[in-house]
C-alpha cells in the first residue's frame, strides 16, 4: 500500500507556521517583541501595529539600555528597582500585574530586560 504524504504548504503557510514557531519558543528578545511591543515577526525585522518596521538588529533590548527602557515603559509595571552590586554586576527587580521578576547580570540592560521577561513569564534559561 502506498503511503500517503500530507501536501507541502504554501508560501504563507509556511510562513505564519514559522512565524507562530519563532513566537512561541523563539530567543528572548523575539518573545519580547512580540508579547510586550505588540509586534509581528517577520524574516529580519518587526512589524509594528502600524504596519511601519523596525530591523531586528535594531532592537536589542539585553544589549542597549535604551530598548530595555522602551520595554520597560510598554510594560507599565506596578513597581521596579534596579542598581548595582559590589561585585560590579547589575541587579534589577519588576513587578509586572503581581508577577515579580528578578536578575542578576553583567549588564544593567540585560538584567532589566530578563527581570521583565520573567515576571511576564517567559522562560529565559539560566547561565
Amino acid at each position: 500500500m502506498k503511503r500517503r504524504s500530507a501536501p507541502p504548504l504554501s508560501a504563507p503557510a509556511l510562513t505564519a507556521a514559522r512565524t507562530a514557531e519563532r513566537e512561541r519558543g523563539g530567543n528572548v528578545t523575539d518573545q519580547l517583541a512580540c508579547k510586550v511591543m505588540g509586534w509581528r515577526l517577520a524574516p529580519d525585522r518587526y512589524i509594528k501595529p502600524n504596519r511601519s518596521w523596525e530591523p531586528r538588529w535594531r532592537f536589542r533590548p539585553l544589549e542597549r539600555m535604551a530598548d530595555a527602557n522602551r520595554l520597560l515603559e510598554q510594560t507599565v509595571p506596578q513597581e521596579y528597582a534596579m542598581g548595582a552590586s559590589k561585585n560590579g554586576g547589575f541587579w534589577a527587580r519588576v513587578r509586572i500585574a503581581g508577577v515579580t521578576g528578578e536578575a542578576r547580570e553583567s549588564s544593567q540592560a540585560r538584567a532589566l530586560t530578563l527581570a521583565i521577561a520573567r515576571a511576564i513569564g517567559i522562560d529565559v534559561e539560566e547561565k
